[in-house]
Order: structure tokens, then sequence, then C-alpha cells
């Protein structure tokens, strides 16, 4: 294996400390087949049988492993040194994600245990570390054929099928430890108010009373300074900024922020994040962005990877899709069926790329309460995690959701969504089957232009096509957008039977773009229609409807493509 630490950059540019040390790289390995690993001892002081490549999961190529079967258990194992110039502070043990339930030792001191597998989690482990060299000892149990734990689009058989591609077990985010004083901040939230030019930061704070300084930035500029008594969870800094730049696609511009502990002049512990002034409203059937009308012209994203499966090899790789689907004319993402990771959110606040916050709730029995309790849980901390990113224009927690859902379930969804977050729309589920929404949606794959074009019209007369129409909440007039339709199957060359796209596969490029065309102009000439989001950005394993191929190559022009997708919308004149 290289020696070179994978994923070098901090995982957490919008909650950044400097002091802090990548666990990235090589950690001990170890299948569990019969998840008896805890009563023979794996748990501490014991070599595992072989090696994997940190943050890359085992059923990937990079991770040096590649074992594709299904794994309910996994361990890991490593031994790391802790700065000296951490001593007599706490110190933050950090997974950016681990599938699906995982527990932590620190030399053989159980320091917790944390269940969903697409979010961060954290531990205070200073008091189970000791001088010298520690044993950090992490055990994932992934059972997602038992359909009560969200998996996304992680075939639930031994091969990946249809729309579903290979799995993702154990640790596939950054693993890393952070020093921090004995007052530190937990989390962040971050409301800037465009209109007014303030805002309003609460922070969670842990260990006893001090202060909180806040600076923003523009720039190398100081725009704003305030200070307030740092307190547990009470603690909220206002501050004024002058002449407000907002945050658009076009003029993506952020904010830079710190925020400071200390206590009596001495500081405890720093953090570095940012922010942008941008305001999302809904009014009548039109969705706004800053006071002007939006139209959406979004790109179906499912975040997979040829070599990485769930994670991208580098940095470089996450920025570079937000820039392919930039080129192809695509204002934004559905980042669909998966949680991404913070640095991908990062690139689209920096590149001025619109995104829908989404969670992977396939895999789950949704008239289950145990499944739905599990996609609640979990989808309140990507929420907690993901506020403050100004990409993020609203919120789907679920997608094509069956007619035996619990309703109430999805209901308890939207209402929890909009108590953590009231100042951006939700749709509760996409396509098939609403209950309570802000915004409305349909998928239509229909590939002929004028049948595509005769099922769509209608929602100028306020009847919009329904993908389940006795089983769908009735339209209300809210915003409406055709969040999935394309999916041209397009693989000239390719001789894979597994293969497919939706409908017949063009003769032709030339034919291929005409029936692009037809299908988008019946969107973007439809007066009531806020936005679509074609399928998709990339190939991914046999589903071959990509603008791109699974390695990221054009199969067209990009500007041929965009001129088609930038095209004017009606909602917009």
């Amino acid at each position: 294996m290289a020696n070179t630490v994978p994923r070098p950059e901090h995982p957490r540019p919008d909650f950044e400390r400097t002091e802090w040390l990548s666990l990235n790289g090589e950690w001990e390995f170890e299948i569990d087949a019969g998840d008896s690993g805890e009563s023979r001892g794996l748990s501490a002081g014991r070599r595992l049988a072989g090696v994997i490549r940190v943050p890359f999961c085992p059923e990937s190529p990079l991770s040096g492993v590649g074992h594709l079967d299904f794994m309910e258990a996994v361990w890991y194992r490593r031994r790391v040194r802790v700065p000296k110039a951490w001593n007599g502070r706490r110190v933050l043990l950090h997974f950016g994600a681990v599938d699906y339930e995982a527990t932590v030792w620190v030399n053989g001191t159980r320091v917790g245990v944390h269940r969903g597998g697409y979010v961060q989690f954290s531990f205070d482990v200073t008091h189970a570390l000791r001088p010298g060299a520690n044993e950090i000892v992490v055990r994932a149990v992934d059972r997602i054929r038992t359909r009560l734990q969200p998996s996304g689009k992680q075939s639930h058989r031994h091969e990946s099928y249809g729309c579903m591609y290979r799995r993702t077990t154990g640790i596939w985010q950054s693993v890393w430890m952070e020093a921090v004083g004995e007052t530190y901040l937990e989390r962040i939230t971050v409301t800037p108010d465009l209109d007014s030019g303030r805002v309003l930061i609460q922070a969670d704070v842990q260990g006893p009373p001090a202060a909180v300084r806040a600076v923003v930035r523009s720039g190398r500029t100081v725009v704003a300074q305030a200070e307030a008594p740092a307190t547990w969870r009470s603690t909220f800094v206002a501050l004024d900024v002058p002449e407000v730049c907002p945050w658009s696609p076009q003029t993506p511009h952020l904010y830079e922020l710190e925020l400071t502990i200390a206590r009596r002049g001495k500081p405890l512990d720093r953090v570095s994040s940012y922010f942008g002034f941008r305001k999302v409203h809904l009014d009548g059937s039109r969705f706004y962005l800053n006071g002007e009308v939006l139209f959406q012209r979004l790109v179906l994203d499912q975040g997979f990877y040829p070599k990485g499966i769930y994670t991208a090899r580098s940095d470089r790789a996450l920025k570079q899709d937000i820039e392919l689907g930039q080129a192809m004319g695509f204002n934004g993402a559905r980042l669909h069926q998966k949680v991404f990771e913070p640095r991908f959110l990062y690139w689209a606040d920096r590149l001025g790329y619109l995104v829908w916050g989404e969670f992977p709730d396939w895999g789950l029995d949704m008239s289950d309460a145990a499944a739905m309790e599990n996609l609640a849980a979990e989808w309140i901390e990507v929420v907690q995690r993901d506020r403050n990113h100004p990409a993020i224009i609203g919120w789907c927690p679920t997608n094509e959701t069956a007619v035996n859902q619990r309703r109430e379930s999805i209901e308890h969804l939207y209402r929890v969504t909009r108590a953590l977050d009231p100042a951006r729309p939700i749709i509760d589920t996409s396509g098939y089957t609403h209950v309570l929404t802000d915004v409305d949606d349909n998928h239509d794959y229909a590939q002929n232009p004028r049948e595509f074009k005769k099922r769509e019209d209608p929602l100028m007369q306020g009847k919009p096509f329904r993908n389940r129409p006795e089983h769908d909440a009735p339209y209300c007039g809210q915003p409406f957008i055709c969040s999935e339709f394309g999916g041209i199957w397009w693989n000239p060359g390719q001789k894979d039977r597994e293969a497919w796209g939706y409908g017949e596969r063009p003769r032709s490029a030339a034919e291929f773009l005409t029936r692009l065309r037809g299908l988008t102009n019946a969107l973007v000439k439809n007066p009531s229609m806020s936005g679509f989001c074609y399928t998709q950005l990339t190939d991914v394993e046999q589903e071959v409807n990509g603008l791109y191929t699974f390695d990221r190559k054009p199969k067209f022009p990009a500007d041929t493509i965009a001129k088609i997708f930038r095209a004017k919308a009606a909602i917009e004149c």
C-alpha cells in the first residue's frame, strides 16, 4: 500500500480547527463473519488479520481489500501517538461516516456507540488516552438485508442490478482527532438574514462558562465582530454586516467566520467556518432566490465512484463533479439517495452550485415503525450537520415511497425538518406519494417528446401529471418540479448485456440530441414549471444514462448539451 495519507485535507471546512491529526491511511482490518469478535477479544490488544486503506470501504479497490460479498461485521485497529503539545487538553475523535453501527474502543475502554451510516459522529476520548502509543479499535455492523436501516442505492443482492449498485460497509469517510480546551464548541447554527444584514450564531458549548468571540471577514477585511457569554446551548451572538454581498450561483460570495472560546483572555478553542447571505422563499407557484424567480436546472448526482464506490479518490474529484455539472448547463443537483460529505457541500458553496439535501431512505421497510425511527433519528443529524451551507436550498427526506408507507411518519419527518430549519422549503417525498409538502414534484421518464409534453402540460391548469394519483396528496398550487426525467440510454460501443437506460437506445447521436431537446423544451416552456432534474450526471456501473461515463468522460461536447439545458425558462420571463 502507498505510504501517502489518502484524503489528507481537513474533512470539515465549515467547522475547522488548526490543531488536528488525520487518522486516514493504513489500519489493521478483519471481516467478522459470525460477529463474534468482541467475545474473541478483538476490542483490545489483538492484531487483526489484514490491512485496509481508510477512508475507503472494504468493497472498493482503493481500500486494498476489494471484498464484494456481504460483511455483517468488520473490525478496524490502529495505534496512534497523540502530539505532546496536546497534553492537558481535551481530545476529540471524529468519524466522517461509518456504515452502519459503530462501536469504538480506545485502549480497551469503550468510548461510544453510533448508529447511522451517513453522518459524522465524535467522542471525547480524553479519559481513555495514555502517554505514548494508543490503540483505537472500531467494530462496524452492517445488516442492510434486515430492511431496518437506510442503505440508499446499495444492492441487497450479492450483485449489482438495475439501479442498485455496490455496497459500502464500515468506515467510508475520514477519521481524525482534534485538540480542544476545557470549554469548546460542539456545534454552531449560523442564520444569516439577507434583508437586515444581520447574522445570528447559536453555539452549542461544552464545558464551564467562558466567552465566545465572533469575527466576520469578507476577504481579508473584518466587517463585523461581537462577543457574548458562552454558556451551554443558550449561547447566541448577533452581528450586523454592512453592505451585504448576497450569495448566488452567479456570485457565490462567502463570508469567513472565526469563533474563539476564551476565559479571562486565554483562548480555549478556535473554530473557522463561513456562511453566505441568501434568501429562499416561495410565493404561489414560484420559487425565489434573493427575491428573484429561480428556475432550477438540476442534474441527478448519485455520488458513486469507479474505484472508491461511495468515496471520492480525492478532494479534487469532488470539486470536479460540480464543475462537470456546471459545464453541461446545470445550476445545481439533486444529491440522490446519499448524504454527501461536507467537502462536496463546501465546493458547492464555493462554486455557486444549488443542491437539495436528500436522504438514502431506500432499503427501509417504510411500513415498519422501527425502520422509520432509524430514518428520523439519522435525518435529524443530517439537517443539523448541513443546515449552514448556503448551497442547500431545500430538504427531501424520502424518495419514491411505497403506497404502504406510514403516512404519519412522512408527516412527522416534514414537521421535524421544518422545526430544525424553517428557512428552507421541503419536499416530503420526491415523486410518488406525497403527504405534506412545500414543493410538489413528479418523476416522468416518458421518452417521446410529444407524449411527454402532453403529460406535463396540464400543470398549467393546476392538474400535474402524478405517478400514483390515487395515493398522492392533492396538488395545492405549490412550486412544481419535474424532479426526474430523461435518463436516455446512450452507451455506444458497450457490449455489456446488463447495461440499461430508459426507453429505446437512440440510433444516433443526432437522435439522442433531438430527444433530449424535445423533452427539455417541454419543461422549460411550461410557464407553471419551476425546474427540472435530468437523470443523470454520470453512468453508474450498469446504469448507462449519464451525460458522462462512469469514469467522467463526456459523451457529448459540453457546450452542445449546455445550450439545451440553459434555454430561457417561461417562468423566468
